[in-house]
Formats: structure tokens, sequence, C-alpha cells
């Protein structure tokens, strides 16, 4: 069996499928062999010597589409499957409960098609969990984007000129990318609040050295796979007002809430950045789903009374050397589920991970959700 790794083209896209240590691992499988597009590391650090060393090959780009198994990072665009036959298996983000046109070009073209981001939620998956993993980065260049754009330390100091006082940090969301965030934030000295309406989370928010910002007026509003329900407009709207209150005592706010297949809730609306001193800034990672923040443009930094408002897109990307490492062990540990010792490809759709995962089959959109 032939893996085929291409070059990303996606607008900023810098990470590649596999890293040299996840071909390493799979070149050592009897009859496996693995096709770089030349140039496709590079972006993340990774030049063709270190595959060839690896035990890759370094071909064309035609040389790596042709492969019966292909890996990706981004969804896949018109000119990308157009190139696909009916037959190849295509693993990647596929943002198959927003891309109709996607699914069906896939369905159409025979493509088997894996979506990382349908990687069921569950402790035998988490090593394949993809979008955990990649929201980890996220989470992290999120908090290191809204230190630069502060312009102030956020620890405290002590100096002879005076003292000064640590940064006050709130945190939308308490999944993987907000949890990296409190984190990372608390790591640089801020005084960390963190918010979710799901209750379990206040505790995993106490547990990094935040303080949960707790509404009692919500019930718990934990839903499908652990992600946050969608609440009722009288509870946004209340939970609006707590949060505008609240943002007249932050420096910096890091929002991170999303629900899978929505748009992004509205949690920040014009009167709580009113509300901020300027100087102050919050940075968006929903920017890309509707932003969380109601002044938030995608891809771009607005400012509004002194305060910057940022809409970054594609945050793994920018830390594309160990997004790429962690993205490549959950693509390497998926694959072990279906490459025998003996190289072969077995799809099992008895395994819930591979039914789960699949969203396209033999000319069929597989799932209820990605049906729709």
């Amino acid at each position: 069996m032939k893996i085929g790794v291409p070059k990303e083209t996606a607008e900023g896209e810098r990470r590649v499928a596999l890293v040299p240590d996840s071909v390493r691992s799979l070149a050592k499988r009897e009859g496996v062999e693995i096709v770089v597009e030349s140039g496709a590391g590079v972006a993340s650090g990774h030049p063709d010597e270190q595959y060839i060393e690896a035990g890759a090959t370094i071909g064309s780009r035609d040389d790596a589409l042709t492969s019966d198994l292909l890996l990706a990072v981004a969804v896949p665009d018109s000119n990308l499957i157009s190139s696909l036959r009916s037959g190849q298996v295509l693993i990647s983000h596929l943002a198959y409960l927003t891309s109709a046109e996607t699914n069906k070009a896939l369905a159409e073209a025979g493509v088997t098609a894996f979506a990382m981001e349908a990687i069921p939620r569950t402790t035998r998956a988490q090593a394949m969990d993809a979008l955990s993993s990649q929201a980890t980065a996220a989470g992290y260049a999120a908090t290191m984007i809204a230190s630069r754009e502060s312009g102030r330390f956020w620890g405290m100091l002590t100096t002879a000129a005076g003292t000064i006082r640590p940064a006050k940090v709130l945190v939308l969301g308490a999944g993987v990318a907000g949890l990296q965030a409190i984190a990372t934030a608390k790591r640089l000295g801020a005084i960390v609040t963190g918010f979710d309406i799901r209750r379990a989370a206040w505790e995993q928010i106490a547990s990094l050295g935040g303080r949960p910002l707790e509404l009692d007026f919500i019930p718990d509003a934990e839903g499908e796979g652990g992600y946050a329900r969608p609440l009722t407009e009288d509870e946004n709207e209340r939970v609006r007002q707590a949060i505008a209150e609240n943002a007249a005592r932050q420096d910096i706010i890091i929002s991170t809430a999303a629900i899978p297949g929505r748009a992004a809730p509205t949690l920040i609306t014009a009167e709580a950045v009113a509300n901020m001193a300027p100087g102050s800034v919050i940075v968006d990672l929903a920017a890309e789903t509707g932003g969380n923040c109601e002044l938030t443009e995608a891809g771009t930094t607005i400012v509004s009374g002194g305060v910057k408002v940022v809409g970054p897109s594609n945050l793994p990307s920018d830390l594309p050397g160990h997004s790429s490492q962690l993205y490549a062990k959950n693509l390497e540990n998926l694959l072990g589920l279906m490459i025998t010792d003996d190289g072969a490809l077995v799809l099992n759709f008895e395994d819930d991970i591979i039914d789960a995962s699949c969203i396209a089959h033999e000319g069929e959109i597989r799932g209820e959700r990605t049906a729709k």
C-alpha cells in the first residue's frame, strides 16, 4: 500500500500531515510505501532530506496524489477532489458538518473519506483526537497573541521604580483551547478567571489556578459529546449581561466558545467592549465561525475605543512544527486501526472510531448529521 502526503495549498497553511518521526514508524510496516510531495514539510521545519532519512520517497504532487491512501491537514478544495479517483482513501480535516458541497463531491468521486473532526470523544479515541491536539495549539497561540498585543507585563513586578500589578485575564469557554489558554496565562503570572456554562468545567478551571466565573442562574448546560448545549435566548442575554459587567475588570479576554456545526455564540457585546479600558485586548478564537465578540472581524484586528479585538484564523498553523507533530501522531494512531501487520488497508466498520469518522464510502455520504 502506498501512502501519499501532498503539500498543503490552503492559504496560510504551514502544517504537514506526517512528520519524519511518524514516517519512520509507519515505514516499519511490511508493504507500506510513503511518498511525500517535495517541499511538503518545509514550512513546518522538515526538509525533504529528513523524510528520506526516515524512509519516505520524495516525489511530485502527482506521485503523492495517486497513492492508495492520502493524508492531509486542510479541508480539500475542488482542485484536489477532482484529482482523486474512485477507491482512494482520504484522511483529513473535512469540516463535514458545514461543508455539504465537499461531502457531496467526495462521495460522487467514489472516495472513502475520513474526517479527523469526527473522531469520537471517547477514552479509546483520545490518542487520535485531532480536534483536541490542534485546540491545544490554538489556546497556547491565542495567549501569546494576547500577551504581545497587550503591550504590558502579565506577572506582578516589584522594582525600584514601583510595582506593576499582574494582568487580569478572562477566558471564555473551558474546552481544550480554553483550558490551555488558562494554563498559559497563569504561567505568565496573570490573575485568571475562566467561564463556561458547563459546571463540570468549573473544577477544571480551578485545577489550573483560575477562578471560575460561576453564573448560578444557568442550569448545567453540558450537551452531546461533552460540548455545551445551545442556550435559550433568555439565557444568552443574561450571560452577555454578566460578561459585560465582568469585562470592565479585565485587561485581556480570550474567547474560545464554539459549538460544532453551529455559528459561534455571541458572548461579548459592543457594550462589553466599551466597558473595557483603552489598551485592553480581546482575542477571539471563534472568529472563523462568526466570533464570540460582536465586533470581531475574521482574519484582522480592529480597534474600538482603544480596545483591540483580534480575530485570528487557523492558529495551529502559527505553531506549525508542534502542531504538525501532534496531528501526525493522531494520524499514526488512527492508521494503527486500519493497517494490518503485512501492510494491507482493512476498514472495519464494526469499530466505533472507524465508523464514526468515515463520512463518505462507496459513493454514499455516511451519517445522518453529515447528510444534513
